[in-house]
């Protein structure tokens, strides 16, 4: 029997995702050595291996079949836009991607007018602009604090993870327009579905018993 090669996003998310595997019985405790220089960790008695990654660089591994199952937030889904399947909402790390901005800027948003957007999210940006909204924006790519971009003056409004609003009013900043929800997904590699379904499928079926019910 082969391995079955798993890719997690690094940090919360795989804390959570291993936490989770232990309630199915799903355990590696390489894992667990926090001092370890390992780069991928094996659990010989069920054939699995583990691996983290940079969540953006996680959906590739599994778009090329270098992990047949990735788990990673559904932002970076969207973001990559790789050739996947989405099988599992996991629930966790929960969020939405919204368009942020100074009261004001509301206007320009219902009004359709030419404006520019910050974001580390430009394809989610461009995909509700263009396609949902019907407006025109010039889209610019930021790396770090996207809450200084309308402060100021690079834009008139961001496209940014929203999880409690708290930085976003404490610099003068709301939600102006909910663009999707966001929670931590599982992904499967379109050949390693076909090839290995069962354990796949039954894995998924597992996960899904043990997540809380909505």
């Amino acid at each position: 029997m082969r391995y079955l090669t798993i890719a997690l996003g690094k940090g919360r998310l795989a804390e959570q995702t291993m936490q989770l595997f232990e309630q199915i019985g799903i355990t590696c405790e390489e894992m667990k050595d926090k001092s370890s220089r390992k780069l991928i960790f094996v659990n010989e008695e069920l054939k699995l291996r583990f691996f983290l990654a940079k969540g953006p660089d996680v959906p590739t591994y599994v778009e090329y079949g270098a992990a047949d199952i990735g788990i990673v937030g559904k932002d970076t889904i969207l973001e990559e836009n790789r050739k996947l399947y989405e099988v599992l909402d996991l629930g966790y790390g929960a969020c939405k991607m919204c368009v942020c901005g100074p009261e004001s800027a509301r206007q320009y948003l219902n009004h359709n007018q030419l404006i520019r957007v910050a974001t580390k999210y430009p394809n989610i940006a461009k995909d509700y602009f263009y396609n949902k909204k019907h407006q025109t924006v010039e889209i610019i790519k930021l790396n770090g604090s996207i809450e200084l971009a309308p402060i100021v003056g690079l834009s008139e409004v961001i496209v940014d993870i929203v999880e409690t609003g708290s930085t976003l009013r404490e610099n003068g900043l709301q939600v102006l327009e909910e663009v999707c929800p966001l929670s931590a997904r599982m992904v499967v590699n379109q050949i390693s579905m076909k090839m290995e379904n069962q354990r796949i499928s039954s894995l998924i079926h597992q996960l899904k018993m043990a997540l809380p019910k909505a």
